[in-house]
């Protein structure tokens, strides 16, 4: 008889085209081939409702409950106390509380999977075997870079976030089993910040699907024009992605045109919001919005740029335009946490001087092997089956009471 697991995530782990999604997705997709998996997630995007059915052929049971992002931000306000944060209440349904309660009631769960900090509540007053806490990234350190950059009132309200969840963090991590990190260096950091609980805390890095994303495959150019064509991919209403299209589009691209008139810029990605459409009034540059596929743009693209200027854990847009066979160009904090040699692999660079020289010398012909050795980097050590590997092995040691794999403090 096959054991069960309760798998509770923040959005629909489906379809996987953005950044937690794919983590979530193979992490789905991996335990549901070990466990009979009660599932179940809010929904943020209506659209999304339309793969439950699917979900269903793969899990025992799906629970997804739609939220209103306007009506759950006002509810958050609403409930706001001195140290209380703003994520947890943000991602609370009634329904699906109701729901995980009723499930633990009528089913024997071994396993409690909990995908980010923000699902802990849910599990906060069970009492399971084991469970599994995959924070993914720390959020409390992103809402305090976001504070940085934010203008009032917004930075207050960024500042005091980052605070108090912190606590949280901490909190939700003590209460399970194991915690996860998408990086060695994001775990590492973490047991900085709660030095107490450094035996429960690993890191399982993500992958990138090496046969969807591989050079084998022909795609007609979506370009006009034989210039250089540098492409940015992802969801341009998360806020990191639209500050870099703004800021290469504003920052790079004028440098890079007096050089190179012909060079253009395409920023490829779903609800793009005004500030991010208007650049495509700018020369050279493009604004796709939401496509059916990425890959046309990064098969054909003279470089994928990656000028993030606020990053956590790893970019998925990094593995897939190296998995692609194409030069990456990357800035530091989007490279971060990357098993790859910088002038080899990929290139990083920061400034704007330091990005158009990047872009002129893979089009003067610098770097001809880098796509290769991009791919061979993926090829190496980013399959989603290597990586998950150590996930059976944390789980395994957690139920059975072994000795858990190094954690990064030991």
């Amino acid at each position: 008889m096959r054991r069960r697991l309760m798998f509770l995530s923040h959005r629909m782990p489906y379809p996987p085209n953005k950044g937690e999604k794919i983590r979530a997705w193979h992490m789905l997709t991996h335990l549901a081939a070990r466990f009979d998996i009660s599932l179940g997630c809010v929904v943020d995007d209506p659209a999304d409702m339309a793969h439950v059915p699917m979900l269903k052929t793969l899990c025992a049971d799906v629970a997804a409950y739609p939220i209103n992002r306007p009506t759950q931000k006002l509810r958050a306000l609403i409930r706001a106390r001195p140290s209380r944060p703003l994520m947890p209440d943000f991602y609370h349904a009634p329904a699906l509380q109701r729901w995980v309660n009723a499930t633990l009631a009528e089913h024997s769960i071994d396993f409690g999977f909990i995908y980010t900090v923000a699902m802990a509540p849910y599990l906060a007053h069970a009492s399971l075997p084991v469970t599994i806490l995959d924070a993914v990234d720390i959020d409390s350190e992103k809402w305090g870079e976001y504070a940085t950059q934010a203008a009032w009132p917004a930075r207050v309200l960024w500042a005091r976030e980052a605070r108090n969840l912190l606590a949280y963090e901490c909190q939700a991590a003590t209460k399970a089993d194991a915690t996860l990190f998408v990086s060695q260096a994001e775990a590492a950091r973490f047991v900085t910040l709660a030095p107490d609980l450094k035996d429960l805390v690993h890191f399982v890095e993500n992958g990138v699907d090496l046969d969807r994303f591989s050079p084998v495959h022909q795609f007609a150019s979506p370009f006009s024009g034989d210039g250089p064509a540098l492409v940015f991919t992802g969801h341009m209403d998360y806020w990191p992605n639209a500050d870099a299209a703004a800021w290469f589009a504003e920052g790079v691209m004028p440098t890079l045109r007096a050089r190179q008139p012909d060079a253009t810029f395409w920023i490829v990605g779903a609800n793009p919001g005004p500030a991010v459409r208007n650049l495509a009034a700018l020369p050279g540059v493009h604004v796709t919005g939401r496509v059916d596929d990425t890959r046309p743009y990064m098969a054909h693209a003279t470089a994928c740029v990656c000028p993030l200027r606020l990053a956590r854990g790893i970019q998925n847009k990094v593995l897939e335009g190296m998995a692609m066979g194409r030069p990456v160009i990357a800035s530091p904090a989007a490279f971060e946490g990357i098993r790859a040699e910088p002038g080899r692999d990929l290139l990083v660079a920061e400034t704007a001087e330091e990005f158009v020289a990047a872009i002129s010398s893979l089009t003067e012909g610098a770097h001809a092997a880098m796509g290769s050795a991009a791919r061979q980097a993926m090829l190496a050590g980013y399959d989603w089956e290597s990586s998950l590997a150590k996930l059976d092995g944390i789980m395994a040691a957690s139920k059975g009471g072994g000795k858990p794999p190094p954690s990064p403090a030991q």
